[in-house]
């Protein structure tokens, strides 16, 4: 119902506007736009009046949604059974101990981190034989991580500890 009312109000206003956007003339034109006019906004208020008394009439039944009851009743061989609990609980298992649990390959041992002052500035990495030695995972280190570091003392062979920690690997405590 809004929709037509707020349409015909658009309406008759955009009507109105230009009807006074005509230049004016003095005579008979003028009376007729003003009689049209009129009658053209009696016509939009007879709409609106219509509308409004058909709403009216309109009765709109909201029915409540059906409710469920349970039967009263139950057959004689539907008979609930409670629950009763296992007589043994097994219990839970405990945690290994420290030095049993499965070493976690992405922590590397903190004797292999170095630290060296090259021309790029300090470098902080693992050193290769280091690690082959007291890492078992470090044949699956990633190789792109590998670099070789010219420091005062000579070549040095190692993987950077910053693009290990990227890629996941941590340094083991204690």
């Amino acid at each position: 119902m809004y929709r037509k009312f707020i349409a015909t109000i658009a309406a008759s206003a955009i009507a109105l506007t230009a009807l006074g956007s005509i230049p004016a003339y003095a005579g008979e034109r003028d009376n007729a736009r003003l009689i049209a006019a009129i009658l053209g906004l009696a016509a939009v208020g007879a709409i609106v009046h219509k509308n409004k008394s058909r709403d009216k009439h309109e009765v709109t039944r909201n029915h409540p949604a059906p409710i469920y009851k349970a039967p009263k009743h139950q057959h004689p061989k539907q008979v609930q059974r409670q629950y009763t609990p296992p007589r043994y609980h097994q219990p839970k298992p405990r945690p290994l101990p420290q030095r049993a649990q499965k070493a976690n390959r992405k922590l590397l041992p903190k004797q292999c981190f170095r630290t060296y002052d090259t021309n790029r500035g300090r470098v902080a990495m693992f050193a290769n034989r280091c690690l082959k030695r007291n890492f078992q995972f470090a044949h699956r280190l990633p190789r792109n991580c590998m670099y070789i570091f010219d420091t005062p003392q000579g070549d040095r062979r190692g993987f950077d500890a910053r693009c290990l920690r990227d890629r996941g690997y941590r340094l083991a405590r204690g």
